[in-house]
């Protein structure tokens, strides 16, 4: 029997699907993982088919299909069992855990249309009779008559252009005059011309010499602007094309979106040179492990251990090579996008125009246009960070998952997913190996493969046998001791800096702290300026001149008086990156010094500049926050200061000494790259805890075992499953109430594995003006777990808890 209906995920906040009539003309269509246009209550929405069915369910009226947009399902089977999975494990609505597994709508728009109702029409005929009464019943008037003259609900672009038009039509959609709905429109696509050189043609001057060079022995046929930009003039190219010297045609924008990007990248000059591939025995050994699991076709889950500088990224590609050998496809995954410039740049430089880049920061159309590459098989290598976990790719035989201890790679929103865990799981379903790669695993993935659930692969030295630099500590307390002062950087670490600018070298700064000062604090009475809308303190930015939050996003003008008790004596607390690099200014007026945080560079372009001026020499020191501690590879860097090194160690977190010594170890590993020897200074006033002790040695065993006995005494992971259940709201007695509520359900259940901690107002008690408190629970039962937070959602549904006001998040990486 041929389907007649089918199951759809739409992005909703709703744990469940929803069954459509499919329409005549599309019965014979493959429609599981398609995208498709349906009616929603009064809009339409893009949703994926996720099921077929013969019977209709017991309902009076189903809906049909309005429109399906993929010549071809957008997500293989594999992609769907995947997104199942992601939906039961994260507890998360299945129709917005496939929304993030789709490429970005480029081809669609939502417009909104009104059309008169039976109301409507006869208020329009009382206006006439008696005439509007005011100007705001003019535009009323206008609106009604415009929406009766036409048969055909009218688009929202026609009612704006009436003053004040779309507002009025809403007030009119409230009063049940109009009625409102929304329809997906297909976007016009833009196109660009291109041009090429006519074999046949003979060019008759220099100036078409020069076109015809251009567009055969230098680039090949090429958009008009970007040719126009090589030097050719508009007046040349138009008559060349009049006389048939040149052939053109049209092609999608985004066509040529990878060759703009491709354009940023050759920008970017640095000091790489592409590995000699010539491997050590460590090396050796690993990949022909890899290749080894890959020729056997099965899932393996493994972890390369190896110090930094080891040569992994070498590892990573000769299995990429293995893979591609077997016909089978490659996705390699890093924590963030900055990191995609230089990895993508190697794996294109090996692999050629089999490589596709996903990540948020393309935009729509570009992403769309590589999303669709992957998915119809022009690009078997995947290159992106946590949300290219989804990439489309078939036959997959290897998921690498670079340093993959980052927080990153866990989602914040909906769903909340964790991309290295998802990489096992996908590694799994398709059969594949999944390589694991850090300097610093994390405690759990270390555990697994302590445990044997992973393979544990070793890198123990560096390549070329470089020595790891030698790393120092500077006791804060001693140096105020000597001095009776505080300065934003240390007394010894200037004097090694000049030392390195001395010998010709370059120096990295590392202070994991934005901004100027870290708070504003009044000598009278003691209080902090906060943020209005997060119960934490506002950060200055001198450059700026402002006070702001850097959660929400909130700032203020720096007052001149304590807004409390009117006093002038304010007084700004804590050292900065901002501060840092104007001190490091002041102390060396003739060095060539730069920062690099989200203060100064916002964009891809931005990232480029300093991180090219600083590989490249034109730079003696780069001041940084943790977007210079991983993954970059400069040969002349021989010190590396750490500023506030025990900044973390105070967070309410129970990974802080975890993110404590991950940090400063990946931070050590930029130093002596190359053929000098390099050298690590750390700035601390806690010298004696254990995790900035082991990153000295860079013993990462050494601080496992520490650790792991903390974590096993007091009971988190890895050996228990926790989730962490926060509930929200802008009225602080409904989050006070709902969560106890749902506190109450859970010690209701006296499940013994289950241990309930809360509820407790949490560590940013208040949040873009939302009062936070947070239920955490914890069992060594995963099934049970999993079970339990269902239930607690079907207990908020029949309580009437507002959706967004429960947010659970399974394996958090941060509990703030």
């Amino acid at each position: 029997m041929t389907p007649r209906y089918c199951e759809i995920a739409l992005p909703v906040p709703l744990r469940s699907t929803f069954t459509y009539a499919i329409p005549q003309h599309l019965s014979n269509a493959d429609l599981v993982g398609s995208r498709v246009v349906v009616p929603f209550r009064n809009r339409a929405m893009v949703g994926v088919v996720v099921a077929l069915a013969a019977n209709p369910p017991e309902v009076k009226k189903i809906r049909e299909i309005v429109e399906l947009l993929d010549a071809s399902p957008a997500l293989p089977p594999k992609l769907i069992e995947l997104g199942m999975w992601v939906s039961r494990y994260y507890v998360a609505p299945i129709g917005e855990t496939l929304h993030a597994m789709l490429p970005p709508l480029a081809e669609l728009r939502p417009e909104r249309e009104y059309e008169l109702t039976d109301h409507g029409r006869d208020f329009l005929d009382e206006m006439k009779e008696r005439g509007p009464a005011d100007s705001g019943e003019s535009v009323d008037l206008a609106i009604l008559e415009l929406l009766h003259a036409g048969a055909k609900p009218v688009p929202s672009t026609r009612v704006r252009r009436i003053a004040g038009g779309e507002a009025v039509a809403e007030r009119l959609v409230r009063r049940g005059c109009l009625v409102a709905r929304e329809r997906m429109r297909h976007k016009r696509e833009r196109a660009q011309k291109i041009v090429a050189w006519n074999p046949a043609a003979t060019p008759a001057d220099a100036k078409e010499e020069k076109v015809r060079e251009i567009l055969t022995a230098t680039r090949g046929p090429l958009p008009v602007p970007i040719l126009l930009k090589a030097g050719a003039s508009r007046a040349v190219v138009a008559r060349l094309e009049k006389e048939g010297k040149l052939t053109s045609w049209e092609e999608p924008l985004v066509a040529h979106a990878d060759a703009e990007s491709e354009a940023d990248a050759d920008a970017w000059e640095t000091d790489f040179v592409p590995p000699a591939n010539v491997l050590n025995a460590d090396q050796k050994s690993a990949l022909a492990a890899v290749s080894q699991w890959l020729a056997e076709k099965d899932f393996v889950a493994s972890l390369l251990h190896g110090v930094t500088g080891s040569g992994k990224t070498e590892i990573y590609l000769g299995a990429v090579a293995a893979a591609l050998a077997q016909q089978r496809t490659a996705l390699v995954l890093v924590p963030e996008i900055a990191l995609t410039l230089w990895l993508s740049r190697l794996v294109r430089a090996r692999f050629g125009g089999i490589v596709a880049v996903l990540h948020s920061g393309l935009a729509d159309n570009e992403r769309s246009h590589e999303w669709w590459r992957v998915r119809r098989g022009e690009a078997r290598v995947v290159v992106g960070t946590r949300s290219a976990v989804f990439a489309p790719l078939e036959n997959v035989g290897l998921i690498i998952v670079d340093e993959e201890q980052e927080s990153s790679y866990k989602q914040e929103e909906t769903p909340r997913y964790n991309g290295r865990d998802v990489a096992i799981v996908r590694a799994r379903l398709e059969g594949a190996v999944a390589l694991l790669g850090s300097a610093t695993p994390s405690l759990e993935s270390y555990q697994n493969a302590r445990t044997g659930k992973y393979h544990l692969l070793e890198l123990k030295t560096r390549v070329e046998d470089r020595p790891l630099a030698s790393v120092k500590l500077v006791d804060l307390r001693q140096e105020f001791k000597q001095s009776h002062r505080s300065a934003p950087v240390s007394s010894s670490l200037l004097k090694a800096i000049g030392e390195r600018f001395s010998a010709g070298t370059q120096v990295l700064i590392l202070i994991n702290r934005r901004g100027y000062s870290w708070y504003v604090l009044c000598r009278s009475c003691g209080a902090g300026i906060e943020c209005q809308n997060c119960s934490i303190a506002l950060s200055y930015h001198k450059r700026r001149a402002r006070l702001e939050c850097h959660y929400c996003g909130y700032s203020i003008a720096v007052p001149k008086l304590c807004p409390k008790c009117k006093s002038e004596y304010l007084y700004f607390v804590g050292d900065g990156a901002e501060r840092v690099e104007e001190y490091l200014r002041e102390q060396f007026p003739k060095a060539r010094i730069a920062r690099l945080d989200r203060d100064t560079v916002r964009t891809k372009r931005e990232y480029q500049k300093v991180l090219g001026a600083f590989a490249r020499g034109d730079l003696d020191l780069l001041v940084g926050t943790q977007m210079v501690a991983k993954g970059h590879d400069f040969e002349r860097v021989t010190l590396v200061g750490v500023v506030s090194a025990d900044l973390a160690l105070g967070r309410p977190d129970f990974r802080a000494a975890e993110r404590t010594f991950q940090l400063l170890t990946q931070v050590a590993g930029r130093a002596g790259r190359g053929r000098f020897p390099g050298e690590v200074l750390i700035e601390t006033y806690y010298p004696e805890h254990y995790a900035i002790q082991h990153a000295v040695d860079q013993d990462y065993v050494a601080f496992f075992e520490r650790e792991i006995h903390f974590r096993r005494m007091m009971h988190y992971p890895p050996f228990i499953a926790l989730a962490n259940v926060l509930v929200r709201d802008h009225k602080i007695e409904n989050a006070i109430r709902w969560s106890r509520a749902i506190a109450a359900h859970f010690d209701s259940l006296k499940i013994n594995e289950l241990k309930v901690l809360g509820p407790a107002a949490a560590a940013l008690s208040k949040l873009r003006r939302e009062y936070r408190f947070q239920i955490l629970l914890k069992t060594p039962n995963r099934r049970l777990l999993a079970q339990v937070l269902e239930g607690c959602l079907s207990f908020c549904e029949k309580k009437e808890i507002p959706d967004s006001a429960v947010i659970v998040d399974v394996d958090p990486t941060s509990l703030l």
